[in-house]
């Protein structure tokens, strides 16, 4: 879609484009222009959706999740399968020892 700019005519981003583009009332946009090119990306809200005390939690969570285990990265499909299957004989074998089977 092509616009024609004009002396003291704002530029508007036509609704078809608005539309494609996911745009909705109120969204924040930032403007770039470099070399002749503008980009125009929609700025997601600053605000955190979270309490303080939600937000703590998540983090904790995710700090927690990033201290592992890990397992991988695996190279084929089967290698993950295999892996998968010798953990299961293992935490089956731990659990019959913890029972006293």
């Amino acid at each position: 879609m092509t616009v024609t700019v004009k002396n003291k005519t704002p530029l508007v981003v036509p609704p078809a484009v608005q539309r494609k583009a996911g745009l909705a009332r109120r969204d924040q946009l930032e403007f770039r222009a470099s070399g002749g090119v503008i980009t125009i990306t929609a700025k997601p809200p600053a605000a955190d959706e979270y309490t303080p005390e939600q937000r703590r939690a998540i983090d904790a969570k995710l700090a927690e999740a990033r201290k592992g285990p890990h397992h991988g990265p695996f190279d084929t499909a089967a290698e993950a399968v295999k892996f998968l299957r010798k953990e299961i004989r293992s935490r089956k074998s731990v659990k019959r020892k913890r029972s006293g089977q």
